[in-house]
């Protein structure tokens, strides 16, 4: 996934500027896509040179302007056609996985206390995103909220039920991971 293909997402929903995308991105859809500032306002300049995306500057205080992107129809295209495509998954880049596959280097208890904060962590991932999943259910997230307005009323329950979906399946990961994490905990004491 590129992050491009996330920005024309988000903005499909509903425009924003480059301040609003890193706020976003820092939030909801850090358990899916991160993206720093750094990386968002490259890449919206390059969409806007692609035609994905308009800037439109707006007024912000006396002086200062701010410039909103919106998709175009060549954006929706490219969205349509990216979204329509089987990707393979991303090769995987875990830092922990590595860290756990060498815990046989040092004390047990010190690999112990290890597990212990990412089972913390994991758990804490596992019950943000189920809260998140209950908010879109109730279709009660500001994107949701701006999406559903440009969309057919009989098809709001079907959208909000997909978009929790994918969050419902962070959750599983999370709580999956956890519980890994544990048995990883049981083999370290056995002998």
């Amino acid at each position: 996934m590129s992050l491009q293909h996330a920005l024309l997402g988000v903005l499909e929903a509903r425009p924003m500027s480059g301040y609003d995308l890193v706020q976003f991105f820092d939030s909801s859809t850090a358990w899916i896509w991160a993206a720093p500032q750094s990386q968002i306002y490259p890449t919206l300049r390059r969409m806007e040179r692609a035609g994905l995306i308009t800037g439109d500057d707006e007024p912000r205080g006396p002086k200062l302007t701010r410039t909103v992107y919106s998709v175009t129809d060549q954006g929706r295209e490219e969205l349509a056609r990216w979204l329509s495509t089987p990707h393979d998954p991303s090769p995987p880049r875990d830092p922990f996985l590595v860290q756990a596959l060498n815990f046989d280097t040092i004390d047990a208890e010190k690999a112990h206390a290890v597990l212990d904060q990412f089972i913390a962590e994991q758990e804490k991932a596992a019950a943000e995103a189920e809260a998140h999943r209950q908010r879109l259910l109730n279709k009660d997230t500001m994107l949701l909220k701006e999406r559903l307005t440009r969309r057919d009323p009989s098809e709001h329950d079907r959208i909000a039920r997909l978009k929790a979906h994918v969050f419902a399946g962070v959750a599983a990961v999370a709580r999956t991971r956890a519980e890994w994490a544990r048995e990883g905990q049981r083999l370290l004491t056995e002998d």
